[in-house]
């Protein structure tokens, strides 16, 4: 059945892989992804520290259901399928619903899940829904100029590097961020689409 093209409205679905699956946050992941997400190394080139306690991650959960409400974010506990735990988290961020775009963005995982197949499942599940359920025209990603692993990472997904907004924001650390955006627009999904569909068969 074709998608309707007048209605893009991101909501919170469960969307399931063969490794993870991509569950509506809520407070019952706070403990797992406090334990995940403990490490500052993870958040090197976040807006915000690492995950300091339950009391910390249930209070970042709480924010992002806030901004659920106000429709501005929906995002998702990543669930590594075999263990039943949450190990890390991601997010439809930036949604202009008029014009049927968004960003994957927010997106972390514990250590022990970076480097493995998790990230491209998670990156495929997501566009998969937002492109074909969704209908998105198109679905953008970004990255700190410094943080090579990322930029790889998205690249190796099939993103067209887009350009570099030069002192986009004081990072954390104090220093000017410089951030880096990508997309894959709607004639690009079926080609993207079987990149990651052959990555996810090594």
């Amino acid at each position: 059945m074709a998608v309707s093209k007048t209605i893009f409205d991101p909501q919170p679905v469960t969307l399931t892989g063969n490794l993870v699956r991509l569950e509506p946050i809520a407070p019952a992941h706070a403990a797992d992804l406090y334990a995940a997400g403990a490490e500052e190394l993870i958040w090197r080139y976040a807006a915000r520290p690492a995950l300091s306690s339950v009391a910390d991650a249930e209070g970042w959960i709480k924010a992002c259901l806030e901004e659920l409400a106000e429709g501005t974010r929906v995002t998702f506990a990543v669930v590594h399928r075999e263990t039943g735990k949450a190990v890390g988290s991601t997010a439809y961020i930036d949604i202009v619903r008029e014009h049927r775009t968004l960003e994957v963005g927010m997106t972390w995982y514990g250590t022990a899940w970076q480097r493995t197949g998790v990230n491209t499942e998670c990156k495929y599940l997501l566009l998969r829904h937002a492109f074909e359920d969704l209908a998105a025209r198109r679905v953008s990603l970004k990255s700190d100029s410094r943080n090579e692993r990322s930029r790889r990472a998205i690249l190796r997904l099939g993103a067209v590097e887009e350009g570099t907004l030069r002192n986009h924001r004081i990072a954390r650390d104090g220093v000017d961020r410089h951030t880096v955006y990508y997309s894959v627009i709607e004639s690009e999904w079926p080609a993207v689409k079987k990149r990651l569909e052959g990555l996810m068969r090594r």
